[in-house]
């Protein structure tokens, strides 16, 4: 038994064509058409006033130059600024117009593709999806692409629609590189050396890796990424609520902490100084409730309320 093997796409190098001014063709095709018009009017005019073979001629001449001059105009074709036009001829690659102008091709040449393809920088906004990073986290990720085709050969016979499968490369990217990182840092550990790359503070970095990631998935369509950026990045809506309260827990822990040190090196300060100045002899008993009413002043949320002793401290 003979298997059959799938049949192998073969990728195809780019020809670029300069071709003729399309100016001087279409003055020629239009004086074609007028000669056209003149010879089958005078032609008619001379078989109706001296039958013959002359009269004829000149109607089969007219009919003659008014299909070359259909012939030459559709060959014409117009390029824009930063346009290309891939062309193939019964089926077959022809080449490729990059330069703009009017020019004169081959009439049976067709327009490969979806038509023109436009060589200039592009923008693709990535909706907001939802992804698990990697702590399983369900977040929400968008990104602005910025594109551009740098080989429309690639571009119109490598993939069926160039524009829809930069869109679906970019949503699988972004799904695969954003699942490697954590949102945030959750416990925060003094101990480690190495700092983690978050999705939240290695925005810019993680970009660059989704720019590379995709660059290598859209080179075969001749496309060139030239820039990856995070626009849209936070928690899915039904954690948001839970991660909020641990980044303010978080924070008051860690100015709890500011306001602990601070107080206690306030405490030291004062006591080093009445020692120093010999304002006052206090105990150890004495020492410790000083201390104990220093940090209760210091490191209290709320505005504390004195009490003066008029009497004697013992």
């Amino acid at each position: 038994m003979s298997e059959t093997s799938a049949p192998v796409r073969r990728d195809i190098s780019e020809k670029t064509l300069h071709p003729v001014n399309g100016i001087l063709v279409l003055v020629g095709a239009f004086a074609a058409v007028a000669l056209g018009v003149l010879l089958f009017v005078l032609g008619i005019l001379r078989v109706e006033s001296r039958p013959g073979a002359p009269g004829v001629v000149m109607i089969v001449a007219s009919v003659v130059l008014v299909i070359a001059a259909m012939f030459l105009f559709a060959g014409i074709k117009v390029v824009r600024p930063n346009e290309a036009i891939v062309l193939t001829l019964f089926g077959k690659y022809y080449g490729t117009v990059r330069e703009s102008g009017c020019f004169f091709v081959n009439p049976f040449c067709a327009v490969a593709g979806h038509g023109r393809v436009s060589l200039k920088l592009t923008t693709l906004k990535n909706e907001k999806q939802k992804v698990n990073d990697a702590q399983g986290n369900p977040i929400l990720i968008g990104a602005n692409v910025v594109w551009r085709i740098v080989d429309p050969t690639k571009a119109v016979f490598n993939v069926d629609n160039y524009q829809e499968f930069i869109s679906i490369q970019t949503d699988s990217t972004i799904r695969n590189i954003a699942r490697l990182y954590p949102y945030d840092i959750v416990d925060d550990n003094e101990d480690d050396e190495v700092v983690e790359k978050t999705l939240r503070s290695s925005s810019q970095e993680i970009a660059c890796n989704m720019r590379d990631e995709l660059q290598k998935r859209v080179t075969e369509a001749g496309i060139v990424i030239e820039e990856v950026k995070i626009t849209d990045l936070a928690y899915s809506e039904e954690i948001a609520a839970a991660m909020l309260q641990r980044q303010q827990a978080t924070a008051i822990i860690a100015a709890r902490a500011k306001i602990v040190d601070g107080a206690v090196g306030m405490v030291k300060m004062a006591l080093d100084k009445l020692s120093e100045d010999e304002i006052v002899v206090l105990d150890d008993e004495r020492k410790a409730a000083m201390v104990s009413n220093l940090l209760v002043v210091l490191c209290s949320g709320k505005d504390t309320q004195p009490v003066v002793n008029s009497g004697s401290i013992y």
